[in-house]
């Protein structure tokens, strides 16, 4: 140990040395590169904290957010939960990484519940969001569609959700059930739709809707690919822990 302080100190007096003998103009431009590195270094640290780390759960009521919110963090559909009158949220690491090697990132995921009164919830929690999982309940998916399509819509056009380009999920549920409808139907009528609404939309004075973004091309019928935001469509089942695709799609924009 010793030996160790004494080759220090030796290296501390050559360094001390040399800096004596340079021009003062150089220990200002050495001094000043340093500062901007450790400037730099810390910017860069700030910027990688601050990527969003938010999953939200959207979509109307029984479609099965609360389920999905259950199997992501614990594993299990809790006996399949009821309606929820409030959000769910929490922070944790997905159930299905628990055992993997490594340091896995905590995601934070927040359930928005879907009846029409607290929907308002969206917008709270929208701005800090990385991805939106918009949950379809496929087993029941005709007498739900238009209503379906309407809260998709408001998610796709509003303003924070495009110019963020925050990407959207349409997670199928509920396709473990024989009636079930597959992905690539409900895609079709979805996107149908979404058509119909975005023509009536652009119908209304552009004062009457300010707070909309305007999707798909002008003059063309309207698919997910128009959007500003990536869109795409999974299929799964809560109930069961089939939930891959929404853990596949959490994992492509919340990086470990």
């Amino acid at each position: 140990m010793d030996e160790l302080v004494r080759q220090a100190e030796a290296w501390a007096g050559q360094a001390e040395h040399w800096i004596r003998q340079q021009p003062s103009e150089q220990i200002y431009v050495a001094v000043a590169v340093i500062a901007v590195t450790i400037l730099v270094l810390v910017a860069a640290s700030c910027l990688k904290s601050s990527k969003p780390n938010t999953i939200v759960l959207s979509g109307l009521s029984g479609s099965g957010k609360t389920v999905l919110f259950y199997q992501l963090r614990d594993g299990s559909s809790h006996q399949g939960t009821v309606t929820s009158m409030a959000h769910n949220n929490a922070t944790f690491v997905l159930h299905s990484e628990l055992e993997r090697k490594g340091k896995m990132k905590p995601v934070h995921v927040i359930d928005v519940p879907g009846h029409a009164r607290l929907k308002s919830k969206l917008d709270e929690v929208l701005p800090q969001a990385a991805g939106i999982v918009f949950v379809v309940d496929a087993l029941d998916f005709l007498s739900s569609m238009q209503a379906a399509a309407e809260y998709l819509y408001d998610i796709l056009t509003k303003a924070t959700v495009a110019k963020k380009r925050i990407p959207v999920l349409i997670f199928c549920n509920k396709t473990d059930k024989v009636t079930a409808h597959s992905k690539e139907f409900i895609k079709k009528q979805l996107e149908k739709e979404v058509n119909k609404l975005r023509e009536s939309r652009n119908a209304i004075s552009s004062a009457d809707i300010t707070d909309e973004v305007q999707i798909g091309v002008p003059g063309e019928a309207f698919n997910f690919s128009q959007c500003q935001n990536k869109v795409i469509v999974g299929e799964g089942a809560g109930l069961t822990g089939d939930v891959s695709a929404v853990e596949q799609f959490i994992r492509e924009y919340v990086k470990l």
